[in-house]
């Protein structure tokens, strides 16, 4: 999605943005170029890849931040990575399950409302099953999390 490496996908998107499937053979160290003016993020999809001398592994996201040029990752062995880009928000913002919002009473909201499967989600097609139920919301309030990596 959008432009990376000279790279532009032709599908369409409304935002500034970037997601790109980084596949790495054993033993590669490439330098990924980045806008300074985009924040990103590094999921690892498959492989513990280094990224910045730290080690990646599937599951957290690795929040890389803006102001960077670029990125170096090393594989010991073959990974797959997911680059995930665009402008930053200027809003400190609250992330839980799938659902983004300003704060917590967003997020209740916003579960509320998928768990009522009400217009604000769209249909989702291409998925032969019941909606995924969201998980019961967390006894503590949410609170919007620092953008500092």
């Amino acid at each position: 999605m959008g432009t990376f490496a000279g790279a532009t996908s032709p599908a369409r998107c409304y935002t500034p943005l970037v997601g790109a499937e980084l596949a790495l053979a054993p033993s590669a160290q490439v330098e990924l170029p980045l806008r300074p003016d985009f924040e990103y993020a590094l999921l690892a999809l498959d492989g513990a890849p280094n990224v910045d001398d730290a080690t990646l592994k599937p599951g957290p996201l690795l929040y890389l931040g803006a102001g960077r040029t670029s990125v170096t990752v090393a594989t010991g062995s073959s990974s797959r990575l997911l680059l995930l880009g665009g402008e930053p928000f200027e809003e400190r913002l609250v992330m839980w399950w799938n659902l983004v919002a300003r704060d917590h009473d967003e997020i209740v909201q916003m579960r509320a409302d998928w768990a009522d499967q009400t217009p604000r989600f769209g249909e989702v097609r291409g998925y032969d099953g019941p909606p995924l139920p969201a998980p019961p919301m967390p006894i503590s309030r949410l609170v919007p999390r620092s953008r500092v990596r």
